[in-house]
């Protein structure tokens, strides 16, 4: 919004040849360049192209086709890395949640064996997503790169696929009892076990969302013809995605990791059964946003054993009392800024394609019914509301640091803190994280456009 060519200039520096490994590795962090942040750089790069065109009238093409051929060698890292058996399920790590789940999932787990992450396989969902949508931007100069939309395409409906039937053992990522994704633990036995953790790892599919224009399709024969020709022959593959076939607002067309339906609801609604979870106060939805884990484990802790030790998770609201990530662990129940953007970021989307007619109750079970735009106003409202003087005149961000509520000298300054508390809105972490938590200007102005 402030300054596109200094975007430009740091996504073009993380994917120059002294920055990223010849294999397509972009390092995680200082201390340790192996470990794996979720891939967000497609999208990054397509926000880019896309603000800057919406400030200039023009976009950037020449810096969208040099950082997609960098991507290219980056998501062939992930693909031959980080899918251990080949299927499309991916196991990533880390991946930005330090402390989400039961194990530290960067490390040798203590049950041997490994992990097949919900969030990892969305992330790449959502990369697959980001590409397809760049290459089609580029084919429409350079029919070159409609092959490349096509193989994206393709590959993202088999990672589809892989969200909810992985292999010849039919092991799901979805669990129908509960409506809700987990990482499953394969061990060294071969057995299968599902960390049932309510956690943002089963929010992460609903980022991997995009919408096609009727117009683009009609440009790209060629793309459009493979795109047919799978609805036709491969329902197999289809059917766990929402939705390319059926057409939305403006005949537009949809992919989606999450299916749904769009008539009566019926139990195979992951879409809106996801939908119930993250909208309901007792479970991930607080006055101030989106929490990383559910508030329904507070009374019904999640315990597993290995090895006759227990591993446990709580529902925190502030920083994590287990040291087992380090000295720093959070984001266990707190509200993390660049989760909930892209959270809101994902709901618009998908109200694009449904439009005012397709409506949910917001919050969960208070009857009050609103559209997916609605719904992503109302979040944005909340997360904004930490910042916001109350009705005491005071911020929810400073808790009880007088300085910063009362002292004149003070008081309006403003301190972008790393993680919020998952009730009370109090900043915790670093104090100065601007690098996500500035993302609350675009919601603030976003907000501001939809009231206009």
């Amino acid at each position: 919004m402030i300054d596109p060519d200094l975007a430009k200039n740091q996504l073009d520096l993380m994917t120059r040849e002294w920055y990223m490994h010849p294999n397509g590795q972009i390092p995680a962090y200082e201390w340790n360049f192996s470990d794996v942040n979720p891939p967000v750089h497609g999208w990054a790069t397509w926000q880019v192209y896309q603000i800057e065109k919406q400030l200039h009238g023009t976009g950037d093409r020449q810096f969208l086709e040099r950082v997609f051929q960098k991507l290219l060698l980056n998501f062939t890292w992930w693909v031959n890395r980080k899918d251990f058996d080949g299927n499309n399920v991916f196991e990533g790590g880390f991946l930005g949640l330090d402390n989400i789940g039961v194990f530290d999932r960067s490390s040798d787990l203590p049950s041997g064996g490994y992990i097949e992450q919900s969030d990892g396989t969305s992330w790449m969902g959502m990369y697959c997503l980001n590409m397809l949508t760049i290459a089609l931007e580029l084919a429409l100069e350079n029919p070159v790169y409609e092959d490349m939309a096509t193989k994206f395409f393709e590959h993202f409906l088999y990672i589809a696929a892989a969200m909810n039937n992985i292999g010849e053992d039919e092991t799901q990522l979805w669990d129908e009892e509960d409506g809700f994704f987990y990482d499953v633990l394969h061990l060294p036995n071969q057995e299968q076990l599902r960390l049932k953790v309510r956690s943002m790892v089963g929010l992460i599919p609903l980022f991997a969302v995009t919408t096609i224009e009727p117009e683009t399709l009609n440009k790209l024969p060629g793309f459009k013809k493979r795109l047919e020709w799978f609805i036709q022959h491969r329902p197999d593959l289809k059917r766990n995605v929402a939705c390319m076939e059926t057409k939305g607002v403006g005949a537009k067309r949809m992919l989606a990791l999450c299916y749904m339906t769009l008539g009566k609801v019926v139990e195979s609604d992951k879409f809106r059964r996801i939908l119930s979870k993250l909208l309901d106060e007792n479970e991930f939805l607080s006055d101030y946003g989106i929490r990383a884990i559910s508030k329904f484990p507070k009374d019904n802790h999640y315990r597993l054993y290995v090895n006759d030790n227990e591993h446990r998770v709580d529902y925190e609201p502030a920083e994590s009392s287990n040291g087992l990530f380090g000295g720093n662990s959070n984001w266990r129940g707190p509200i993390w800024m660049p989760l909930n953007y892209l959270l809101i970021e994902s709901l618009q989307t998908f109200h694009y394609y449904l439009g005012d007619t397709f409506k949910v109750e917001c919050p969960t079970g208070s009857g009050n019914l609103m559209t997916l735009g609605e719904v992503s106003v109302e979040l944005s409202r909340r997360i904004i509301r930490i910042f916001q003087k109350n009705q005491s005149s005071h911020r929810p961000l400073y808790g009880k640091i007088k300085e910063f509520q009362t002292d004149p000298n003070w008081h309006n300054l403003i301190l972008f803190y790393e993680y919020f508390h998952g009730d009370s809105g109090l900043g915790i972490g670093t104090s100065h994280q601007t690098g996500w938590t500035g993302l609350i200007a675009k919601l603030i102005q976003q907000c501001a456009d939809y009231s206009a």
